[in-house]
């Protein structure tokens, strides 16, 4: 189970919802990364880890996904 009051010390929380299927761009439709974003995930730092996560939510904003 998730800790709740995680931490930044903690690390940053993958995006991925385990709804993995590429659209025609190679975005994931569940988490909103590209297939390489989520390929280098576990080799990115911390603040490369949260520009991917920012991104991923501007592009499900962008998708009409997030109002």
């Amino acid at each position: 189970m998730m800790n709740e009051n995680k931490t930044e010390l903690d690390g940053v929380v993958s995006p991925c919802i385990g709804v993995c299927v590429l659209n025609m761009e190679d975005v994931c439709e569940g988490c909103f990364r590209t297939v390489e974003e989520i390929g280098q995930w576990g080799e990115l730092s911390q603040v490369e880890q949260r520009d991917v996560v920012r991104l991923s939510w501007v592009r499900a904003k962008e998708s009409g996904r997030l109002l």
